[in-house]
């Protein structure tokens, strides 16, 4: 028996190495399946016949396009790498360019084709992105975060959808006021709720489902719905009904887009917590003694520093201008402005700016994404694809048609990396096929097309610009975020559907 106990047991030595070094090898394999991949899918819808109507280099532009999404979703290197890597590839190829252009004698194709790749770098939302990352360091380095996030814990940490439910409310509080997300969540928000989870012993990585992936989740697709309750909660909204007005003439008023959204946003608003809670349920539910020890805390914080006072004072005066300085002053400017006075005050040093890897990473992929989503539309591939769908469509009825049109609306985005980019592109195409069916119920449509603005923004890490803060907190993994965006894209896109079309039909007889 010894014996034999001896031989089981060499044989465990021996197997353990084995098993060591089968996980390399597994690993290795892994990252070749996720590379391979993109490339395979990329490279047979290019060898695919160019389809009617459309250029062969807007055929080829699509195909890498779809490569690259792929590859974000599959990640054989991080986003950021994939995006420059496709940006390269069609620069270098010139795939961005007709062959009309690139046989220009005054085109000059390697200066033009920097041109447009290095032009997401110049993007003003990109660079608003960056600057939320670099508010919340603020709120790290002075312990303001901290102080504040320790203020919500004593009062309602006791059970957590307590703290997801003052995170919807804060964010339908500014909403109204705020016509950037991207300031309002990830700039006002995100900075603030950041620190609440490290107060629960949660943090990114394998601790993140503790409570702080909850939280990021009812910040990211709160801020989504209430950017479509509101005309002036998201920038866009105000260019559609713009383009709603010069395609079709229907005006449509601040009080009836918020009448006609309410019942849907609403009850989405109302749920989202709860929601939330049921299908990516945290792991820390109730927890009576964290609220006494976040107060035993800020006692021994003590009073408010002057680093606090001055961080505190520079982000009431970006949130001022954010809400009241939008005609005089650009949000990103004003987030650079802020930035600006916090090095002049000694918040945080140039170095620690530099340091700061997540605001970094962040600004490169998503400024890549951005110029790669814009040039689908410059080649023509946007418009065709609207069009020859829309063609599809013909001869059904007018509630098929736009109910099919909205969904479509809804899903292009998935090729977009900006919302407004989304509707000066696809939305004057798609308003336009739909107004052209008999007896279609346009002032209806319009708005359907309009509120799903903001929802959309849920589906993706990049569509719309709180969703890569959120995503590079690192309380998601990339499984998460984009079965994340799928499920919740669906439900916000069924509400708008089954609730939202039956309550404008009723509005409009």
């Amino acid at each position: 028996m010894k014996r034999m106990a001896g031989d089981d047991r060499g044989d465990a030595a021996g197997g353990a190495p084995a098993a060591a070094e089968r996980k390399p090898a597994r690993a290795a394999a892994a990252v070749v399946w996720r590379a391979a991949l993109p490339v395979l899918v990329g490279a047979g819808i290019a060898l695919l016949p160019v389809p009617n109507g459309l250029a062969a280099n807007a055929w080829l532009y699509f195909a890498v396009f779809a490569a690259v999404i792929l590859a974000l979703i599959t990640e054989p290197i991080p986003a950021a790498g994939v995006g420059l890597i496709g940006v390269t590839f069609i620069a270098v190829t010139g795939l961005a360019f007709t062959p009309a252009q690139l046989a220009e004698p005054a085109f000059k194709a390697p200066a033009e084709a920097i041109k447009w790749a290095l032009a997401g770098f110049g993007n003003s939302t990109v660079w608003l992105i960056f600057g939320a990352f670099v508010f919340a360091m603020g709120y790290e380095k002075t312990g303001l975060g901290r102080r504040i996030a320790l203020g919500l814990v004593r009062r309602l940490g006791g059970r957590t959808i307590g703290l997801g439910y003052a995170i919807a409310l804060a964010d339908v509080v500014l909403a109204p006021f705020t016509p950037s997300n991207t300031a309002r969540s990830a700039g006002t928000i995100f900075p603030v709720i950041r620190s609440i989870p490290e107060l629960y012993g949660s943090h990114p990585g394998a601790s993140a489902r503790r409570i702080g992936s909850y939280l990021m989740w009812v910040a990211f697709a709160t801020t989504c719905v209430t950017s479509s309750m509101f005309v002036t909660a998201l920038a866009p909204n105000l260019l559609a009904l713009e383009l709603v007005r010069k395609i079709t003439g229907v005006e449509i008023t601040w009080m009836q887009w918020f009448v006609g959204f309410l019942p849907v946003g609403g009850l989405l608003v109302l749920i989202l917590p709860w929601l939330i809670y049921k299908l990516y349920p945290p792991e820390i539910r109730m927890s009576a003694e964290v609220p006494k020890w976040a107060a035993q805390e800020l006692a021994k914080m003590g009073g408010v520093t002057a680093r606090e006072l001055i961080m505190a004072s520079l982000v009431a005066m970006a949130l001022g201008l954010w809400v009241f300085g939008g005609r005089t002053i650009d949000p990103t400017l004003v987030a650079l402005v802020a930035i600006s006075l916090m090095l002049v005050c000694r918040v945080f040093s140039w170095e620690d700016i530099l340091g700061n890897k997540s605001a970094w990473n962040v600004l490169a992929w998503f400024a890549t994404l951005v110029v790669l989503a814009d040039g689908l539309n410059k080649v023509g591939f946007v418009g065709w694809f609207g069009r020859a769908a829309a063609a599809l469509l013909a001869g059904h009825s007018p509630v098929i048609v736009m109910t099919t049109l909205v969904v479509l609306f809804f899903l292009i985005h998935y090729m977009f990396a900006s919302l407004t980019a989304h509707t000066t592109a696809v939305l004057p195409v798609i308003l336009a096929a739909g107004v052209a069916v008999p007896d279609m119920p346009v002032r209806t449509f319009a708005l359907l097309l309009a509120f799903s603005l903001g929802i959309m923004g849920v589906i993706t890490p990049y569509a719309t610009g709180p969703a890569p803060v959120y995503y590079g907190s690192g309380f998601f993994t990339r499984r998460e975020f984009w079965t994340l965006g799928l499920v919740f894209g669906l439900i916000f896109l069924g509400a708008l559907l089954l609730i939202g079309l039956p309550v404008l039909r009723a509005l409009e007889r």
